[in-house]
């Protein structure tokens, strides 16, 4: 049998931190996912899943993701059911997330964050000057290699120089 769950999307609020009684953590969050196609009006829609996260990683989603975040959520299917308080019962359907990856940089875009996605503490230098040659100096050990925001197949008009020997076909 097979229960796997593979989510990309946006957190809709803020992640929700608690603890057991026992002192375990455990995050709650949902994540809006687009869905593929279109409705009649054209408008792309969303679907609303509820996620939920133990232990350590749910420090770290409650400590770096946000509402509006994008994330990868790897995890499984899971129903539960309890008590409501009108005293019928309640079945919950979530996603039990065993990984979360943080899709953007921290900084994505929000003002007044520190920048560089640097997530583990350690210090940071404020002065421009040292962060213009910090740049610099990662330009040039990062020569011959692509960036990740570049297209790695633009040619800018040169001819492409592709031997059979090169194709995977």
């Amino acid at each position: 049998m097979m229960n796997r769950v593979i989510l990309v999307g946006r957190l809709t609020k803020d992640p929700e931190l608690r603890y057991t009684p026992s002192g375990v953590a455990v995050a709650t969050f949902t994540l809006a996912v687009n869905r593929t196609f279109t409705n009649q009006q054209g408008e792309r829609e969303a679907d609303f899943i509820n996620c939920v996260i133990w232990r350590r990683p749910a420090e770290n989603v409650a400590n770096f993701l946000k509402k509006g975040s994008l994330a990868g959520v790897d995890g499984k299917l899971q129903t539960r059911s309890y008590d409501g308080q009108d005293g019928k019962r309640v079945y919950v359907t979530e996603v039990v997330a065993e990984n979360v990856q943080f899709l953007e940089p921290r900084s994505g875009g929000n003002q007044g964050e520190r920048s560089g996605g640097n997530y583990g503490g350690g210090q940071e230098d404020s002065s421009y000057g040292q962060g213009q040659r910090n740049q610099n100096q990662n330009n040039q050990r990062n020569q011959g290699f692509t960036r990740v925001d570049e297209d790695p197949f633009a040619n800018n008009g040169e001819p492409i120089d592709i031997s059979d020997d090169d194709l995977p076909f």
